[in-house]
C-alpha cells in the first residue's frame, strides 16, 4: 500500500523564494481547486481574500499575522486569506469549518501537484483581518495561507530551521482510529 504522491510530498515549509511568483493562471487554478470542493448541500462557505506580494491587500494580510509568522511569510508570493460564510440566501449554513476545511486542502493539494508549496496559519489577529477587509458579520476569518515556491532554509532565524529540517512525524494510526468504543484501536 502507498500513500498518493500529492499527500505524501504536501509540507507547510516557511523557508519560501522571495524572488519567485505564482503565474496567474496557476494562482487561477488553486483558487479553482478550492471551488470545486464538497460542502454541505453544495453551500460553499469557503472565501479568499487574495494578496500578491507587493500589493495592498498582501500587505494588509501581512499586517494581522502574529510576529512569529511575520519573520517568514513576507517572502510568499502569495498570501490568502481564508474565511466562511456562515449565511445565504437560505439563511444559516451548516457545517462551515468542514467546507472551507476541503476546499483549503483542495487548494494545497493542487499547489503540491503545480510544484508550489504552501503554509496555513492560524495565528493573525482574526478581528484585525475583518476590519482590514470589511468582512460582512456572517464572513468569519479562519486561516493565512502563504503560497509560493520553495526557498533556502538559511533565510530563517535559527530557531526555524531547525523547525523546517527536523523529520516529519504523524501520530500513529491507532491513536486516531477508534472501534466499538473510543479508545479502543481500530486495526485491520
Amino acid at each position: 500500500m502507498k500513500l498518493n504522491p500529492i499527500i505524501a510530498d504536501r509540507w507547510s515549509p516557511r523557508a519560501f523564494d522571495a524572488t519567485a511568483t505564482v503565474a496567474p493562471a496557476d494562482l487561477t487554478l488553486l483558487l479553482e481547486a478550492a471551488r470545486w470542493a464538497p460542502s454541505h448541500g453544495n453551500t460553499q462557505p469557503a472565501r479568499f481574500v487574495v494578496g500578491l506580494r507587493g500589493d495592498d491587500t498582501f500587505q494588509r494580510i501581512f499586517d494581522v499575522l502574529r510576529p512569529g509568522n511575520q519573520t517568514w511569510a513576507g517572502r510568499a508570493s502569495v498570501l490568502l486569506l481564508a474565511a466562511r460564510a456562515t449565511a445565504d440566501e437560505r439563511g444559516p449554513v451548516p457545517n462551515t469549518e468542514f467546507g472551507l476545511g476541503l476546499a483549503v486542502q483542495n487548494l494545497v493539494l493542487q499547489a503540491v501537484d503545480l510544484g508550489l508549496v504552501t503554509h496555513q496559519m492560524g495565528g493573525f489577529d482574526h478581528d484585525a483581518a475583518a476590519r482590514a477587509f470589511a468582512l460582512p458579520e456572517d464572513v468569519v476569518p479562519v486561516v493565512v495561507i502563504a503560497v509560493g515556491k520553495l526557498g533556502d532554509v538559511s533565510v530563517l532565524p535559527e530557531e526555524l530551521q531547525a523547525r523546517e529540517t527536523r523529520p516529519r512525524e504523524r501520530k500513529p494510526l491507532p491513536e486516531i482510529a477508534f472501534t466499538g468504543t473510543w479508545g479502543k484501536a481500530f486495526e485491520v
